[in-house]
């Protein structure tokens, strides 16, 4: 009987979970007794072994200062002394984790492009006229995650799309985006979370959990497949890990009787405009949607910044408080938003390749829809593009290095779900993924009008230049 192995990745980011386990133990049934600490690149965490789970704790973050905080309410003085004190620990925390993750935006970078371009652009046959969400760093969390459970060319193929010679190069590799996405110091969220779901009743090899649990943050669960309750439990963890934003798609994630594995990953991001929008300044206009035109809500923002364009494009970058910002691509009269998604240009300027040279600074005077984007659609087409095939294929699929246990283990679902919100205030997004086994020219004057109605691109980068998440938006 053919075997199912069910991976759960939600919200930006996916993962393949693991457990400390007794240094005699070669395979792992159920959690031993009491404590163990782990060390992942750059920090340090514990897994609490209570019951039937292992629990990850994340790093403690310096907070980022409140200026309300230092100022004496009776005399209203500042304390700045006070104040500089508790930015310079926040800050030199923060340039530690910049440091850490040095250029591993860079060595992503093909893995980031060709993904971006396939699960944007992949065509969904009837719903043509949708939002579109995707989370590159999500999908490559949860791809990395999987290496460590397979072997042979199964393996080697998602090595070969991650852009990682061997599965130790990956480790680091991971472990350095991981940190480079990882926030959460009162300024900026930027949760990643990752849990291991297991069948209570199967062997799990403790090589391969430890390594998980090393180089992942992830949390470990056991429990009966198929039952209300781990399903239930499944879909809590969710929910609490990604602040009930994809309540509604995670209502729809169940577990069967013959599933032997769920892995499940997410991201939860929230951060402010530098700049805020005014609400003041918000009023309804047309959008031009390839359905038709539909009223909406636009904000509006007048101010200096840089004007970029490319061949068939136009683009400002909007930052967001004490983290990267949000790029905004708007296609050219006549080109499509499919066809600048495949503009070399457009990827150069959004994972800043090269020095840029059509830019201007000028006046932007800015209108741009309020948007709630989100989409839920299966990797395993795009994943096959993309040369990842194996881990399909019940005659080739290897998970050796997970278990022996069950013959024949193939990944049946591969999901993927993002969603985006922004207003005024700023944006709050997160994306989930699921596999499941059993425009413009140079502006001739001091500013331009860049106004989004109609269908644009929109990129969420971390402040190491990270693609969080990327999106098109035809219907705000």
């Amino acid at each position: 009987m053919r075997k199912k192995i069910t991976t759960a990745a939600l919200t930006l980011l996916c993962a393949w979970a693991a457990a400390g386990c007794k240094a005699a133990d070669t395979e792992l049934t159920k959690p031993d007794a009491g404590k163990t600490e782990t060390t992942a690149p750059g920090t340090e965490r514990t897994q609490r072994e209570d019951g039937n789970m292992v629990k990850a704790v994340y790093p403690d973050m310096a907070s980022y200062p409140n200026e309300e905080e230092y100022m004496d309410p009776k005399t209203g003085e500042f304390d700045s002394d006070g104040f500089s004190e508790a930015y310079d620990v926040w800050w030199e925390q923060k340039r530690s984790q910049r440091d850490l993750s040095e250029g591993c935006a860079d060595s992503l970078r093909p893995f980031f492009v060709s993904s971006i371009r396939e699960f944007l652009t992949m065509d969904l046959p009837g719903r043509e006229g949708e939002n579109r969400v995707y989370s590159p760093i999500n999908v490559y969390m949860a791809l990395s995650m999987l290496a460590e459970t397979v072997d042979g060319e199964s393996r080697q193929q998602i090595l070969t799309l991650l852009g990682a010679d061997s599965a130790e190069s990956l480790r680091d590799q991971a472990g350095r985006t991981w940190n480079a996405a990882y926030c959460q110091d009162g300024a900026v969220t930027s949760l990643l979370a990752n849990s291991l779901w297991l069948d209570e009743g199967i062997n799990y090899k403790r090589e391969t959990l430890e390594v998980l649990a090393e180089h992942y943050y992830a949390s470990s669960y056991w429990g009966k497949m198929g039952s209300a309750e781990l399903d239930d439990r499944l879909q809590a963890w969710l929910n609490e890990q990604t602040g009930n934003l994809l309540k509604e798609q995670v209502s729809g994630l169940h577990m069967t009787d013959d599933t032997r594995m769920a892995l499940a990953s997410t991201i939860y991001y929230r951060a402010k405009w530098s700049d805020e929008f005014s609400e003041s300044n918000t009023k309804e206009e047309i959008f031009h949607g390839p359905q038709g035109d539909l009223t909406c809500d636009f904000m509006h923002q007048s101010r200096t910044g840089t004007y970029y364009w490319g061949d068939k494009f136009g683009a400002v970058y909007k930052s967001l408080q004490e983290s990267g910002g949000m790029w905004l691509i708007l296609p050219d009269e006549g080109v499509t938003v499919e066809e600048a998604v495949m503009e070399d240009q457009v990827t150069d300027l959004i994972l800043q390749e090269n020095e840029w040279e059509n830019e201007k600074f000028l006046t932007i005077n800015l209108a741009m829809p309020k948007f709630d984007a989100a989409s839920n659609f299966s990797l395993i087409e795009g994943l096959a593009n993309l040369g990842v095939t194996d881990v399909f294929d019940e005659s080739r699929s290897d998970f050796t290095p997970l278990t022996e246990d069950v013959e024949g283990l193939t990944l049946s679902q591969a999901s993927h779900g993002a969603r985006v919100m922004v207003d005024e205030e700023g944006c709050i997004a997160a994306a989930y993924t699921v596999m499941a086994a059993a425009g413009g020219a140079m502006p001739p004057e001091e500013q331009v009008d860049f106004v989004l109605d109609r269908p644009f691109l929109f990129v969420i980068t971390s402040d190491s230049g990270l693609p969080l998440f990327a999106g098109i938006v035809r219907k705000p």
